[in-house]
């Protein structure tokens, strides 16, 4: 048009997916900060102004979602005056040696204008997601209870469906930023606390507003290995007692081994034997199916102050109370197989099988 090239949005974002994909390497985990405040004495991480510094470095790394509150350090039980610092916030994934780059070749996009309509015959993510909720449905057919089908929030952005893999539209997508199909990728958006336990560490509790059932509360986010690495480190963690290895072994992906695993081991999440929170795979700006980013929903409606938790063991059912009881545990030498305190009323009394 008058010698120059007509630009599309389908032309802009089919330049945009020939250049290299953006993200993050493990190895360059920020750590100055840390090393700086550990080399303190502890007097000074004891005092109220290393919870002021914790906030405010989490308050730093949320950049991607500005709109979500802050997070606050609560501490009434300890002298601690924050979380151990080998602690980094991240809402990202660090990609670990050996773990290839977000596969956009492979990536399914939508050409929508405006919003993604869920009764689409043509958007892209619709049809993906679609896809992936049959086996999840006796026939085939969507609920007619289910308000937003195929997609798998309501008109709320809450979770209506558990159980299945979520298709975000993403960022070679046409449609707006409040596409009805852009949840995780617009953040938190209740307030929580960073707060000192009694017997369990440092745990995740809601703020004063209650949570609805089906809430987005954040990725279980962290290093994405190979899982040959992660076992390398498990059998290291378990040692010592301490270990956030998540296995990508999702029902949706077969029943082959897993390729990959997140290790959490700076960013852990508190364990319950009764949790009110899951972890459901969810893929936006990646196209192999192998690497979804681990994202935490509430499994019912959270009370103010209440903890978040979901269980390392996954869905609790009768083999895992069979193979799970304190005598088989403290039968394995391994610190990892410890006691569990949530407290909740069918606690196992372990924190892992």
């Amino acid at each position: 048009m008058g010698g120059y090239p007509v630009v599309t949005w389908e032309s802009y974002s089919q330049a945009r997916r020939r250049l290299p994909p953006k993200y993050r390497l493990a190895k360059d985990l920020p750590h100055e900060l840390q090393d700086r405040v550990n080399a303190l004495p502890q007097s000074y991480r004891d005092s109220p102004q290393a919870a002021v510094l914790f906030e405010a470095m989490i308050d730093e790394a949320m950049d991607n979602e500005l709109e979500a509150p802050p997070i606050s350090v609560v501490n009434d039980v300890t002298d601690e005056g924050a979380p151990p610092w080998e602690f980094v916030y991240t809402n990202e994934m660090w990609y670990g040696q050996g773990v290839p780059p977000p596969d956009m070749k492979n990536l399914k996009s939508c050409s929508c204008v405006g919003r993604c309509d869920p009764k689409s015959k043509t958007c892209g993510c619709v049809k993906q997601q679609h896809h992936h909720l049959k086996p999840y449905i006796a026939d085939g057919t969507i609920p007619k209870s289910w308000n937003g089908a195929p997609f798998v929030y309501d008109s709320k952005g809450c979770l209506q469906w558990s159980g299945m893999p979520i298709f975000e539209c993403n960022d070679f997508c046409g449609c707006d930023d409040d596409c009805p199909n852009r949840v995780v990728q617009r953040g938190r958006r209740y307030a929580v606390n960073i707060k000192r336990t009694e017997h369990k560490g440092w745990g995740i509790f809601n703020a004063q507003k209650r949570i609805p059932k089906g809430s987005f509360m954040g990725i279980y986010a962290g290093e994405l290995l190979t899982i040959d690495e992660a076992d390398r480190r498990g059998a290291l963690y378990n040692k010592f007692g301490r270990t956030y290895l998540f296995d990508i072994d999702f029902h949706h992906l077969g029943e082959e081994d897993p390729t990959y695993a997140v290790d959490a081991y700076h960013a852990g999440n508190n364990h319950s034997c009764n949790p009110n929170c899951e972890i459901v795979a969810c893929y936006i700006n990646e196209g192999s199916i192998e690497k979804p980013l681990l994202t935490v929903f509430t499994k019912r409606e959270v009370e103010p102050f209440e903890e978040l938790s979901f269980s390392y063991m996954g869905t609790i059912d009768d083999d895992t109370v069979r193979y799970s009881l304190p005598v088989n545990a403290k039968a394995n030498n391994d610190a990892v197989y410890a006691q569990c305190h949530c407290g909740s009323t069918n606690c196992l009394g372990v924190l892992f099988s």
